[in-house]
């Protein structure tokens, strides 16, 4: 009889989705293959006690599926607690592509991606990430109406980035509200890293209130146009990390406050786009709050573009999205006041308050 070896090198490898530490309890993760539109994707539904998953679509080259599974299960979570604390009845889910956007996205493609997502009957919601855009949402919309952020002529509430941009400028002036007293930006340096459409739309609301604004980009070419549009410095050192700043805006990919970069932030406020800043929550949100770093949530403050795309759900107007999305000030406000009052990390506190309501929608719905 012959028998499969297990490497060594392999061990970390036994139970790959639940034995993960970003699983965390999900209820449903999808895996979709298909050979000839050449589609691997991967779906986490994380939570739906308060409504269903929705979460937007990323595609990305990522270096192997361990890393793309990560990822999704990570986001997913993310998503939970970001309607939660959000007070939308909308559960947590995220989707991600494994493959080149740029080069490897077909309209084939994305219709056989809605196809999958029209096969969980509207258990997940799909919308735009990383990697995509309206136009593409569009395209999936051919094939299921379990998808948001549609064009505008669809009936969609359109692009979703400034709508975050300007959530998280608002979690960013609460934050300067609690540490120095006034919300005013004028006069502050902000390092904006990563300057895709929600980093520039943040850059043009910290451009217009005086802000001295600094940005960095894996393209050269977006920072060139970006600096000239706004008039925003073009970083040119080595480790934007061990910069003096006052505010650190990640609006990239997520992890950057690592075990490489913790101990180097000089930043006072860490506020920005990006989704799970935190490389380990446990461990890092704990050395923020003892170096007396102002750590802003990031499923708190960049809530605007699922505030935008529920808006789709549940019908109401610009004027209604504009005031829940301006309501993350006062949200931000009351968890970084909370967790000063009851000695814990900014990100336990917003944890409690979305876990909160989701034990007490349980409650409901077991009665």
């Amino acid at each position: 009889m012959v028998t499969d070896v297990i490497n060594s090198n392999d061990l970390h490898k036994v139970d790959p989705v639940f034995g993960q530490m970003s699983f965390d309890n999900h209820e449903q993760v999808v895996f979709c293959n298909d050979k000839d539109t050449g589609l691997k994707a991967i779906i986490g539904i994380h939570n739906t006690v308060l409504g269903p998953a929705l979460g937007g679509t990323r595609m990305w080259d990522y270096k192997n599926e361990w890393e793309a599974l990560n990822d999704v299960l990570r986001l997913s979570r993310g998503m939970t607690y970001k309607s939660a604390i959000t007070g939308l009845n909308l559960g947590g889910g995220k989707a991600v592509i494994i493959g080149n956007a740029k080069t490897q996205k077909t309209p084939e493609l994305m219709r056989k991606f809605g196809a999958f997502v029209h096969s969980l009957s509207g258990k997940y919601i799909t919308a735009e990430d990383v990697g995509m855009t309206t136009a593409d949402m569009d395209t999936v919309r051919e094939v299921t109406p379990y998808v948001t952020g549609i064009s505008e002529s669809l009936g969609g509430a359109g692009n979703p980035s400034p709508i975050t941009a300007y959530g998280v400028f608002m979690g960013m002036k609460a934050a300067a509200k609690y540490k120095y007293g006034s919300d005013v930006l004028e006069g502050k340096s902000v390092f904006v890293q990563g300057i895709g459409n929600v980093g520039e739309a943040l850059v043009e609301h910290l451009v217009d209130e005086g802000a001295n604004v600094t940005i960095t980009d894996i393209s050269q070419e977006r920072l060139e146009a970006v600096s000239a549009k706004y008039g925003a410095t073009i970083y040119s050192g080595n480790d934007i990390y061990a910069e003096t700043m006052d505010i650190y805006a990640p609006c990239a990919l997520g992890a950057t406050i690592n075990d490489e970069t913790i101990y180097k932030i000089k930043a006072q406020i860490i506020a920005g786009a990006a989704n799970n800043q935190l490389a380990l929550e446990a461990k890092h949100g704990p050395i923020l709050q003892e170096r007396g770093i102002v750590y802003a949530p990031d499923f708190l403050i960049n809530a605007g573009g699922i505030i935008n795309v529920y808006a789709e759900l549940e019908g109401y107007d610009r004027k209604e999205i504009m005031r829940k999305t301006e309501n993350i000030y006062n949200t931000t406000l009351e968890i970084l006041n909370n967790a000063k009052t009851d000695n814990i990390t900014t990100n336990q506190a917003a944890m409690r308050m979305a876990e909160a309501r989701i034990e007490a929608r349980k409650k409901e719905n077991s009665k």
